[in-house]
């Protein structure tokens, strides 16, 4: 096959087109990175120096600088749009501009959410009172064009733009996930009007962001997590019920707002509900976690690959810490030809490559797979 450019190879991937390659993603999203151990780490390995410029303070993930990607033959780059700055609390503590408090405890690699601003007894009136972010703030659209301007003349690659979650994340932040969770079975009146207001603001802030740089972007990225490791965090039943119509409206701005294809990022085991996010619009789903229950790639292939691509699905919770540099490579082969016949897979971790994860298995797994050729190729 004639080889392609990073972008042609990724748009026709995700086309359900067989591309020269698969191609590869690491940092394109905030949910695809790497944590800043880890990078410093890959860093030092390839004698990089510069600044580490977080994308998450959350999950302590970096802007991945350019010379890295270009070593690897990355065939994404990713824009990120600015929020307004966190409050800084003192050296370890932070405040998010949803009012959320996050504390980074001596040893821990992670952040630990300390406070829950709509937990405990409260009514649809506090909900309404409640200081939300402003949507329209002038930072959300800072640096925005320049960037998409940058990546499209100093490089061939896709261009991913980060757009904000939709709304579970954020109000199982707000209410406290105790709350949230008695409200699906007790008070469901008061859930849905959480999960309106934080919408509300969400559709808002990426109306912006898409205003200004929606037109020329290959993939959006929108996240919300709904799987845990054996099944989902809620019925199926309450999802279609509570969550999918407002995931519908979240998915149908983006495909109104833009030619982009909609990349949905939300970990653990989602298999039961994988045809209502076909139905609502998710092109793309990721991290597609292999080591969750029903998660098993080639079936996910055989039964959506015709109308859902795969990104991820090289798995993180044993492979890339533990494996040997063989296991790793074993891992890239499996999973190419499991999910890569016909286009329809982009490979990378399984969510952030996080500190544990060795430089020599970062690396075999990106040379490995530009360099393996699948038997369906052959």
């Amino acid at each position: 096959m004639i080889a392609m450019g990073h972008r042609e190879r990724v748009n026709a991937a995700l086309a359900h087109q067989q591309p020269d390659r698969v191609p590869i993603d690491l940092g394109s999203t905030r949910d695809s990175s790497i944590v800043i151990e880890g990078y410093e780490a890959l860093k030092r390995y390839l004698n990089i120096e510069g600044e580490n410029v977080l994308i998450s303070r959350m999950m302590r993930v970096v802007d991945v600088d350019e010379r890295i990607l270009q070593a690897l033959d990355i065939d994404t780059r990713g824009i990120f749009p600015a929020a307004p700055p966190d409050v800084l609390l003192d050296e370890r503590t932070y405040r998010d501009e949803w009012g959320v408090e996050r504390v980074n405890p001596p040893g821990s690699y992670y952040y630990d959410e300390i406070s829950f601003p709509l937990a405990g007894a409260i009514t649809v009136q506090d909900i309404a009172n409640y200081p939300w972010p402003d949507p329209h703030d002038p930072v959300r659209r800072r640096g925005l064009k320049t960037r998409l301007r940058q990546i499209r003349e100093e490089t061939d690659c896709a261009v991913v733009l980060n757009l904000p979650s939709g709304f579970v994340h954020t109000s199982q932040y707000l209410r406290g996930f105790e709350d949230w969770y008695i409200d699906l079975a007790a008070d469901k009146k008061l859930a849905a009007a959480l999960y309106d207001a934080v919408l509300e603001v969400s559709l808002a802030m990426c109306r912006e962001i898409l205003d200004e740089v929606g037109d020329d972007v290959d993939v959006l990225m929108a996240s919300d997590d709904l799987g845990l490791q054996n099944g989902l965090m809620m019925s199926p039943e309450v999802y279609r019920e509570l969550i999918k119509p407002r995931h519908a409206t979240y998915f149908r701005l983006m495909h109104d707002m833009s030619p982009g294809k909609v990349f949905f990022h939300t970990c653990g085991s989602v298999a039961a509900i994988i045809d209502d996010l076909i139905d609502i619009g998710v092109d793309v789903l990721h991290p597609v976690q292999v080591s969750a229950a029903g998660m098993d790639p080639a079936t996910l292939k055989r039964r959506y690959g015709d109308r859902l691509a795969f990104w991820g699905a090289i798995d993180t919770q044993q492979v890339l810490p533990l494996g040997s540099e063989e296991q790793v490579a074993a891992e890239v082969e499996r999973r190419i030809e499991e999910l890569g016949e016909g286009g329809g897979y982009l490979l990378g971790a399984v969510h952030n490559i996080q500190p544990d994860v060795s430089v020599e298995n970062i690396l075999t797994m990106y040379r490995h797979a530009r360099q393996y050729t699948p038997t369906f190729s052959r």
